[in-house]
């Protein structure tokens, strides 16, 4: 894993075509502007982590 430090308006490039830019932090929040060929899925962790009956119940779909 590569740990990284930056700071507002800087930004990493993966493979040459994805950018990764810090847009804005915030109160502990950091807003990431993330720029990639459509061909590249971008999905935030907690959207594709499977769904436990806990989840489930807890987005209402139980």
């Amino acid at each position: 894993m590569l740990v990284l430090t930056r700071t507002v308006g800087e930004e990493l490039i993966i493979n040459g075509n994805i950018r990764v830019r810090v847009a804005e932090i915030k109160g502990g929040r950091i807003k990431l502007a993330i720029e990639a060929p459509r061909q590249v899925g971008v999905r935030r962790s907690e959207v594709t982590v499977p769904a436990t009956p806990d989840r489930q119940e807890a987005l209402g779909a139980a």
